[in-house]
């Protein structure tokens, strides 16, 4: 596989679990998030994999979109892996609900409609 064809299934990865975690939001009320352990715990999750597929995209390709996040993305999933007594739940729905959507703007224009 090259290199370019690893970016684009990172980049289709950071894609879908952007899209999995907006779909468990949608209409979504903040206190149902505080009420719901396993939506939190999911979503913690499917954040956690954006930041993981982010941070093995090559520097060519994160060079190449400097309009994504790519220091925070991967920011916040070290804090998820490393620091996850301090998570803040405000932080994560945030992210859900602010950030991810815009991610997904600009994922989906530049990654291939094979991957997306």
């Amino acid at each position: 596989m090259s290199a370019k064809r690893d970016d684009n299934v990172f980049l289709g990865h950071m894609l879908d679990m952007a899209r999995k975690a907006c779909s468990k939001c949608t209409g979504l009320r903040r206190a149902q998030f505080d009420a719901d352990e396993n939506l939190r715990l999911a979503l913690f999750h499917l954040v956690q994999i954006i930041g993981e597929a982010a941070r093995s995209v090559s520097a060519e390709t994160r060079n190449a979109h400097p309009e994504i996040p790519w220091q925070e993305i991967t920011g916040m999933r070290h804090k998820i892996v490393h620091d996850y007594m301090n998570l803040k739940e405000d932080v994560l729905w945030d992210v859900v609900m602010q950030d991810l959507q815009p991610l997904i703007a600009m994922l989906e224009k530049i990654v291939p409609a094979e991957e997306a």
